[in-house]
């Protein structure tokens, strides 16, 4: 079985930082993409950023210059580590890892963190 933790979530004011991480743990071969979504209420889960197992990235445009996501494939963790952050910004994040487990490529997600931008 396969296990992903996330932490960093919380309170922050506009305009504050918060870094989020996700540690995968469990048996398997190892990890291809890896990626951070949110859901705010009453929305629909949309993907922030991506990354593969090479570094490459990709965000959606609300975020682009203000989030960045990055891992360390010896911890088998994905971080976000996201600035200036704005009211609508205020969601569960969820990390999303494709695992190689047992010859096939399994789809594993986070139990999810809250963040909430408020003054």
């Amino acid at each position: 079985q396969v296990q992903l933790v996330e932490s960093g979530g919380g309170l922050v004011q506009p305009g504050g930082s918060l870094r989020l991480s996700c540690a995968a743990s469990g048996t398997f071969l190892s990890i291809n993409n890896m990626d951070w979504y949110r859901q705010a209420p009453g929305k629909q889960r949309e993907l922030v950023a991506h990354i593969t197992s090479g570094g490459s990235t990709n965000y959606v445009d609300s975020v682009k210059g203000r989030f960045a996501i990055s891992r360390d494939n010896a911890k088998n963790t994905v971080y976000l580590q996201m600035n200036s952050l704005k009211p609508e910004d205020t969601a569960v994040y969820y990390c999303n890892a494709e695992v190689v487990r047992n010859g096939r490529l399994w789809a594993y997600w986070g139990q999810g963190t809250q963040v909430t931008v408020s003054s």
